[in-house]
């Protein structure tokens, strides 16, 4: 009887024939000459035996270069399957590194896989691991929803305390969309803490220092500011008003402004502008046509007065997220730096006025100290009372 002794090195077949006195025989044998070996063990329909282990080690070389081939099976069957059928742990004797397998880790039936697609698959394990590791929560950009229209008797029950802070020979009259639910129950403008109009406010030059929202109504005396808004009602957000109402608004706005007289009105955000550019226009802003900053147009011009300059800057709620804080701050830049130098110009015609007053009445405190002088002669006082005496 002659039997096919596999050799305990992976991926290597002895290819010697045992005699039956068990002597070797240094002929290669050929796969037709293996034709009286069992055909459930060919490499195509191995059984599902040993809880697989059978499978898993017939699989384990990285090439059968034997004359068998894997048609039948491979040469790291022999040993290690006398060890399953003894219950033994099972030593994995392909991988360069000596690794033990226990059976109740060994798969029920796994699909055969060369070392090169193991590596892919747990390549693939590793990159989906590593991605889901390295993957922000912060980094995913969240949509909120847009609001819809809200009528006026959605806010009605609750207080609106806001007010304008205005006064003659304002610098810049900030004109926002309208009040938001937290400005309108506090009183004080852009009160939301997530809101950066203060900030803006001081970052871009317009103030020395953060103001707090409970100084709005000092702005005006302070650092010649004042605010209103388009829109009176409070509302969650500007997504809750129609284009209608901020349209109407547009007429309002003229008359403060032309009452007032500022030297610029600045529209806190794209929105305050569309519907002025509507009114004015008769048709919507083109993408071409808009930009940020100085605009060519002057607000509320009048006879005898040219209006007040117009200056578009960017929303500062905190729910207008389509702009970063860095890009909101280059284009508040421009009004800060405009309004800095204004008050520099302001300060200094006022010094050249308080000198030029302190002047005249010194000039007059010394014509006064003159006509007063004794021995100059009678005042024309005594000379009137002296005619008046010799006509008596």
């Amino acid at each position: 009887m002659t039997s096919i002794i596999l050799s305990p090195v992976s991926g290597i077949d002895s290819g010697l024939q045992l005699d039956a006195g068990g002597h070797s025989s240094p002929e290669t044998t050929s796969v037709q000459d293996q034709g009286d070996l069992p055909a459930p063990f060919t490499g195509s329909s191995l059984p599902s035996t040993f809880n697989g282990a059978l499978e898993h080690f017939a699989f384990r070389s990285s090439a059968l270069t034997s004359p068998i081939g894997n048609k039948y099976c491979s040469s790291s069957i022999l040993t290690p399957l006398s060890r399953v059928v003894k219950g033994k742990a099972v030593e994995q004797m392909a991988s360069p590194t000596p690794q033990r397998t226990t059976r109740s880790s060994v798969p029920a039936s796994p699909s055969p896989q060369t070392p090169a697609a193991r590596n892919i698959s747990t390549h693939k394990r590793q990159t989906s691991s590593t991605a889901s590791l390295t993957q922000s929560p912060s980094t995913k950009k969240v949509k909120r929803a847009s609001s819809a229209y809200a009528p006026p008797s959605t806010y009605a029950h609750l207080p609106n305390l806001l007010t304008d802070s205005l006064s003659p020979a304002l610098l810049v009259l900030f004109i926002g969309v309208n009040p938001g639910l937290r400005t309108a129950s506090s009183g004080h403008a852009y009160a939301h803490p997530s809101n950066l109009f203060w900030k803006l406010l001081h970052s871009s030059g317009c103030t020395p220092r953060r103001c707090l929202p409970s100084e709005d109504h000092d702005l005006p005396y302070l650092y010649s500011l004042g605010h209103t808004n388009i829109v009176t009602r409070a509302t969650k957000d500007a997504g809750q008003l129609s284009k209608v109402e901020m349209d109407e608004g547009v007429a309002v706005l003229e008359e403060k402004v032309r009452k007032w007289k500022p030297e610029a009105v600045c529209l806190v955000g794209k929105g305050i502008w569309e519907s002025v550019w509507r009114v004015w226009k008769g048709r919507g802003i083109k993408k071409e046509e808009f930009r940020w900053g100085w605009q060519e147009e002057r607000f509320a011009a009048e006879d005898g007065w040219s209006g007040a300059r117009i200056f578009v800057a960017t929303s500062t709620s905190g729910l207008a997220a389509s702009m970063r804080p860095a890009e909101k701050e280059a284009v508040w830049k421009g009004l800060g730096e405009w309004v800095m130098l204004r008050r520099a110009e302001r300060e200094q015609g006022a010094k050249a006025k308080t000198k030029e007053a302190e002047t005249e009445m010194k000039i007059k405190a010394e014509r006064e100290a003159q006509s007063a002088a004794p021995g100059d002669g009678p005042t024309d006082e005594k000379r009137v009372q002296g005619n008046t005496d010799r006509k008596s």
